[in-house]
């Protein structure tokens, strides 16, 4: 089971809403194990295929913030804005956001001004930057930066870590942060609604084709009552 997650066989349900009218338009279960992010591209190509939407843009928590799925949306031109992955209180005083990246030159300078090189890339596709020694074993923070076996500081950096910086910019933007504000009343909100309106808190079957079924009519009752809601507000019912 992933963690955080409540013990059991639980399922989990990806889906995706339009910011303009929360209207659901797609729906995904799969077993409670699989992370967010690995559904997400195949899914939102089978709506691009399925109604022809334009997507322009999209907001993502930090479940779906990869190198991968940043790489695809900055391919097909589409406007992305992710939340951040925040572990809590580092334990190291130097982690590596306080080392700057320099594009130009492809290294990092740590906050000691100090030259991180590249060396090689792994088969994860990490490539890795050293410090020197020379330049560590003088350094008053050497102790705080990393272990005391160690005799440099290692920085990595994924091949696909320029399309993650592209999604982190557009999250400063005006359009980005207003973007990125309305998940609370769109995606959050259709989850809490089907949980608290429409029994969507307990699975009442068994197997993920029934549980499926279940997501579909529950999609379709909110639906239903959305596009009532939206008709009754422009007087057309």
């Amino acid at each position: 089971m992933r963690e955080g997650k409540p013990n059991g066989f639980p399922y989990l349900d990806h889906r995706t809403v339009d910011a303009k009218y929360n209207i659901i338009t797609d729906t995904f279960i799969t077993a409670g194990n699989v992370v967010d992010s690995e559904p997400y591209l195949a899914r939102l190509q089978v709506q691009i295929k399925k109604f022809q939407f334009k997507v322009e843009a999209v907001a993502l928590d930090a479940g779906y913030f990869t190198g991968y799925i940043c790489k695809k949306l900055a391919e097909q031109k589409i406007f992305m804005v992710m939340g951040y992955r925040r572990f809590g209180k580092q334990k190291k005083e130097m982690p590596k956001y306080k080392f700057r990246y320099i594009k130009e030159t492809d290294g990092y300078v740590c906050p000691q001004g100090c030259i991180l090189s590249y060396t090689t890339t792994d088969r994860e596709g990490q490539r890795q930057y050293k410090s020197k020694i020379d330049d560590c074993a003088i350094c008053p923070f050497r102790s705080s930066c990393f272990s005391a076996k160690q005799k440099q500081r290692v920085i990595t950096r994924h091949i696909w870590e320029d399309y993650k910086d592209i999604a982190r910019t557009n999250k400063l933007t005006k359009t980005g942060k207003s973007l990125y504000k309305v998940r609370c009343s769109t995606i959050e909100r259709s989850f809490a609604d089907a949980k608290e309106l429409h029994g969507y808190r307990y699975a009442r079957f068994r197997g993920r084709k029934s549980v499926q079924m279940q997501a579909y009519l529950t999609a379709a009752c909110q639906n239903m009552k959305k596009i009532a809601l939206h008709l009754t507000k422009k007087g057309l019912v």
